[in-house]
């Protein structure tokens, strides 16, 4: 079975980057900063370099719970400072208090501005605004540009990394097997919810993974995958186990509390 085996397809074209970037720590001892990284990223990341003798592994999200982080691959001794993740924190407030915003409006906006997703990591949102957690190098264009989000004005400026306010959020971990680890049977089983009742809403794109619309009801889950179905929730997938005596697999799944 090829190394590759164990990825989707879609996945391969990222496998082959991060097999290229252990070469690059491996024999030419050089430092490989990534991207933000969704948790499936870095879950492949982790998976190929732990697999290489000399190539280390140093990673860093803003916070010690981040859920999107960038990672740097190194030889031993060039162990990474803080301060070379290139990681800043923005203070966004709006000037109107009667109005509140969600996470989805200042994704929204930071996308409307054409800002790729793999430059900037978690979005913290609090009552009285939010704090985007992004690559240093996209500091003065979100300061100048982001003016508004969802029709509020908005003053952004940046704050110390110590300054990170991380809402309360809590994970409920629960256990089930499956036959096969598909989104419909899943999604199914986490909200206890009948195969119909989940495949209607699925094909109507109201589920997402890792942040990506999947219209599929047979897409097939992994290890680190987040799953967001509207009007329901999000998890993640802790663990995807080897199969039962009958034939069954077991998952591990923390739902978003």
């Amino acid at each position: 079975m090829s190394l590759y085996d164990h990825f989707r397809p879609e996945e391969r074209p990222f496998a082959e980057r991060v097999e290229e970037w252990t070469m690059r720590v491996r024999e030419r001892y050089e430092q490989i900063q990534t991207d933000f990284l969704d948790p499936r990223q870095a879950f492949i990341v982790r998976s190929l370099a732990g697999r290489e003798s000399g190539v280390y592994i140093a990673a860093d999200g803003g916070y010690e719970e981040a859920e999107r982080i960038r990672i740097i691959l190194h030889p031993e001794y060039m162990e990474p400072e803080p301060n070379e993740f290139g990681i800043a924190v923005l203070q966004i407030q709006g000037t109107n208090q009667f109005l509140t915003l969600a996470h989805r409006d200042y994704l929204g906006a930071l996308i409307g501005l054409g800002i790729k997703r793999d430059k900037f990591g978690d979005i913290l949102v609090h009552e009285e605004g939010a704090q985007l957690i992004v690559a240093r190098e996209i500091v003065d264009y979100v300061r100048i540009h982001m003016t508004q989000v969802h029709r509020i004005h908005v003053r952004v400026e940046e704050v110390p990394i110590a300054a990170v306010r991380i809402p309360p959020q809590s994970f409920r971990r629960i256990t089930f097997t499956v036959q096969s680890p598909r989104l419909d049977a899943i999604i199914g089983d986490v909200y206890r919810l009948s195969r119909a009742k989940v495949l209607a809403p699925i094909q109507n794109g109201r589920a997402r993974v890792n942040w990506r619309e999947v219209n599929d009801p047979s897409f097939r889950l992994a290890e680190g995958d987040v799953v967001s179905f509207k009007g329901f929730g999000r998890f993640r997938v802790a663990e995807v186990g080897s199969e039962t005596k009958k034939g069954r697999i077991r998952i591990e799944i923390d739902i978003v509390e």
